[in-house]
């Protein structure tokens, strides 16, 4: 199996552990003299199975994070730091420059005049950089992805 294989799978798993807690809680309680439609405690079986199915999915998904090296010689567990990690950084720089561009209204001369305390220009620059430098570590990411063999 394939990395990305794997990285789908650990999804797919996520989603229907969440879907079969929803269905477990809805059926927690029933109308006396109803028919619960889904059984819980056959629900909270399905859910510690899939759970300890998805742990040994993680962990080897992770052994192989650390032992796998993109291009650069990086490995791709420092790869998906990084990339995360250049999300984070982004974000205040999005917030500052949109705010220092925002327009100010002012309809008397009366009124308290708002200035800027930054150029929007150079986060905008930042921004554009953080973005282009999270591209290329993603697209390099993605590829090794579908090309690494899940460890053991």
């Amino acid at each position: 199996m394939k990395l990305g294989e794997a990285l789908r799978m650990r999804s797919d798993n996520y989603k229907k552990i969440e879907e079969l807690q929803v269905r477990a809680v809805a059926n927690a309680q029933m109308q006396e003299g109803q028919e619960a439609a889904d059984m819980p405690a056959r629900l909270l079986e399905q859910i510690e199975r899939l759970s300890a199915e998805t742990l040994a999915l993680v962990q080897r998904i992770n052994r192989t994070n650390v032992a796998t090296r993109l291009p650069s010689g990086q490995t791709l567990a420092d790869a998906l730091a990084e990339r995360d990690a250049l999300l984070k950084l982004r974000k205040p720089f999005e917030n500052v420059a949109q705010a220092a561009s925002a327009l100010q209204q002012r309809y008397m001369r009366s009124e308290i005049k708002v200035v800027r305390t930054i150029d929007p220009k150079g986060p905008r620059n930042k921004v554009d950089e953080l973005s282009r430098r999270h591209r290329l570590l993603d697209v390099a990411v993605q590829e090794v992805n579908w090309t690494t063999d899940l460890l053991d």
